[in-house]
Order: structure tokens, then C-alpha cells, then sequence
């Protein structure tokens, strides 16, 4: 299955991966955890930030995640940028998708900015930031929403999370 994780920069979705990791690891061999960051490190390839080199960067994890997926893997993808078409691939491409929409506003992630990249875009020395010059899709119809600028501890987050995916709720009801 794929656990699509989606939401801007410094919205939690990273932290909220890796404790959804963390609380599965236990319970569920084959977890692939797929950050945006890491996969972009990973090709090095000199791929941009524009808004087309972004869709490149979706459509490569897609396809990533849905090969891991059939290979019965649990997959958690984490990427700050996904439009309503890409986002519809994922459902229509991906069997046992789960979207969970870590939601933000622009104030929360422009007050914690942990990159650095709202004020550096603010300030012009940057630009394609996905809710500064580039729309910030929110997804039209997850399966979850976590109110992000309400934050909680990661791990329980992540349980509450888990509990909400048929899929994986079994594996930690118990726990």
C-alpha cells in the first residue's frame, strides 16, 4: 500500500512519516519510507523547483512508490507539491492508497520555516516556493486531514493516523 502524505514545507508531514515509520517497523516488515528531499538527493540530477521540474519530481515518486507497492511493501510518501491531476494518478494508478492531507497555513509553516525558504523567498532570494509563487494545491478530497497548525506529538500523531488506514489499523490497535 502507499500512505501518500501531502501538505507544504514545514507543515510535519517529514516527522509525521517517520514516526508512522517507526510505529510500524515493530508490526510490519517491508516499509519504504520515500521523502521528496531524500528521492531529489538520491537522482542529483539537477532538477529544479520550478512548478514543471516539481511534477517531474511527483511523477518519478509515483511511479517509484506504485512499483515498491506491488511488491507488497508499505510505502510512505512524503512531497510538499501535488495538484488535483496528480493527485487523482495516485488513486486511479496505486492500489491501496491512502492521502492524508497534512494541512498548514501559510502563516503556521512561514512561523516555524525550518529550511529557511519563506523568508528567503520573502526577501526575493529565492523563488518557485510552493505557497509563496507556486499554488499550494490542497488535495480535494483525502482520506484524512491533520490539522497541522494544532500540532501534536509525532507519535501519537502518527497511531491516530494509523488507526484511520484499514490496511495498518489492525497492526497497532493493540499497541
Amino acid at each position: 500500500m502507499v500512505i501518500w502524505l501531502t501538505g507544504l514545507s514545514g507543515s510535519g508531514k517529514t516527522t509525521l512519516a517517520r514516526a508512522l515509520h517507526d510505529l510500524l517497523a515493530p508490526v510490519r516488515s517491508g516499509l519504504v519510507l520515500l521523502d521528496g528531499d531524500a528521492v531529489r538527493e538520491a537522482f542529483h540530477d539537477g532538477l529544479g523547483y520550478r512548478e514543471s521540474d516539481r511534477i517531474v519530481q511527483v511523477t518519478r515518486v509515483q511511479k517509484i512508490a506504485r512499483l515498491l507497492a506491488e511488491q507488497d511493501l508499505v510505502v510512505i510518501v512524503c512531497l510538499v507539491y501535488a495538484n488535483a491531476d496528480l493527485l487523482e494518478w495516485n488513486r486511479s494508478h496505486i492500489a491501496n492508497y491512502f492521502e492524508v492531507h497534512v494541512k498548514a497555513s501559510v502563516k503556521t509553516v512561514e512561523a516555524r520555516d525550518n529550511k529557511g525558504l519563506y523568508r528567503a523567498a520573502r526577501r526575493g532570494e529565492i523563488t518557485d516556493v510552493v505557497g509563496v509563487d507556486i499554488p499550494a494545491w490542497e488535495p480535494t478530497a483525502p482520506d484524512l486531514i491533520v490539522d497541522a497548525d494544532r500540532p501534536e506529538e509525532p507519535a501519537v500523531l502518527a497511531r491516530r493516523v494509523a488507526l484511520e488506514i484499514p490496511m495498518i489499523a489492525s497492526l497497532v490497535e493493540g499497541g
